[in-house]
């Protein structure tokens, strides 16, 4: 049986890239560059007054005469000689000849002349230099980057208004059972779905369009929805019917349909029944019934799997390694997926709960993943730690 490392990596190996699309730079946050994005302009795109106050040219004089003002958004009509000052607003354009700007409140100004008391002010001071902060022709963005609200800012800076991206994979999510109720109160032997809404949930915080439908356990009812999810989707996601009981039915169909199913069970916990197919190109992510397993395994391969097939460059949770704030023991024959809560620079493990159980997973802000085997972990003792999304 394949481990957790391993099925992540056939996972992003196998799925499709999306096809790309140009959107309004406004509508792009959370989607993938798709193309190298390199300055056409210079950041700042002329010389500008980092301040209020008065711009002049440092040539040794110790007084000016105050000839005009400017404000942003507007050009001084002339340039400025020796001794002369022009009364300057942040983010005006520096007038021609000026090349230093003293703030106002260390000037001194009567009859319209204006003496200084800042010392330490050295020729270019308080002026933003063009193309400073971003040369013409530099690349702000590479194929792969997450387009966050500072980027997208960036890229605005510069003049950009739209940008090519990878368009965002549509999901067919396909919650098997017959037990789950369908009114207000369950009857006899049913319980509430929680998968779907928890799963719609989760998808929508990326944007990912879903259509959610409940399905029998009816080799039928599996069949045609599997075919026209495929149809009409780039990705199909299910829960519950992984395992290998006689209720369980998504393998057994998936075969039937002639997917190519790449493993079926990871050494993990939760989750050991899932699997992950092709069908007509499409990925196929079967998750099992039980809710915190769904949940653990949608933040560890279903959203790196979406992120990938709109050409993330770091699709996968962040991860890294923290010390553990309390000491415990570990013995078993799978790598475990603890809830665990990262505060003060160490991560805590919180109360083991079943793969049916979510309590855990509402103050959890990571995954703690322990790795097989029998061992006494100590409060200090590095492990790996996986972020989950907030």
């Amino acid at each position: 049986m394949i481990g957790i490392k391993e099925a992540l990596e056939i996972i992003l190996d196998r799925v499709p890239v999306m096809p790309t699309e140009t959107i309004p730079l406004s509508n792009a946050n959370g989607r993938y560059v798709a193309d190298p994005v390199f300055a056409r302009h210079e950041h700042p795109i002329f010389d500008m007054s980092a301040m209020d106050g008065y711009a002049f040219a440092m040539d040794g004089s110790s007084s000016w005469a105050v000839v005009g003002e400017v404000a942003a958004g507007e050009v001084f009509p002339r340039a400025i000689r020796s001794g002369e000052a022009v009364r300057i607003f942040t983010g005006a354009a520096l007038p021609e000849g000026a090349d230093t700007v003293v703030m106002q409140e260390l000037v001194q100004r009567s009859e319209g002349r204006f003496t200084h008391s800042d010392t330490g002010l050295r020729k270019g001071g308080n002026v933003r230099v063009r193309g400073e902060h971003i040369k013409k022709g530099y690349c702000l963005a590479e194929e792969g980057d997450l387009l966050c609200p500072p980027l997208i800012g960036i890229l605005a800076t510069v003049g950009e208004r739209s940008i090519k991206v990878h368009r965002r994979p549509s999901v067919q999510l396909l919650i098997t059972g017959n037990e789950f109720a369908q009114g207000i109160e369950p009857g006899p032997g049913r319980i509430f779905s929680s998968n779907d809404v928890m799963l719609l949930s989760v998808l929508a915080r990326e944007g990912i369009p879903v259509s959610s439908a409940h399905v029998r356990d009816n080799t039928e009812e599996l069949t045609s929805r599997i075919r026209a999810g495929v149809a009409e989707h780039d990705v199909l996601i299910t829960t519950g019917g992984a395992s290998v009981g006689e209720h369980d039915l998504v393998a057994r169909v998936l075969q039937e349909l002639g997917a190519e199913i790449h493993f079926h069970g990871v050494a993990q916990k939760p989750g050991k029944p899932m699997l992950f197919a092709e069908l007509n190109g499409k990925p196929i992510l079967g998750l099992p019934g039980n809710p915190r397993a769904v949940l653990v395994l949608a933040y560890m391969y279903g959203l790196p799997m979406l992120r990938r097939m709109q050409h993330s460059g770091h699709p996968g949770l962040i991860s890294g390694s923290l010390p553990l704030g309390d000491s415990f023991k570990m013995h078993g024959p799978r790598h475990e997926l603890r809830s665990a809560l990262v505060r003060d620079g160490a991560v805590f493990l919180l109360e083991a709960e079943g793969s049916h159980m979510l309590t855990s997973m509402v103050p959890a802000n990571a995954l703690v993943e322990v790795p097989k085997g029998e061992r006494a972990w100590n409060a200090g003792d590095p492990i790996r730690v996986h972020y989950l999304p907030q």
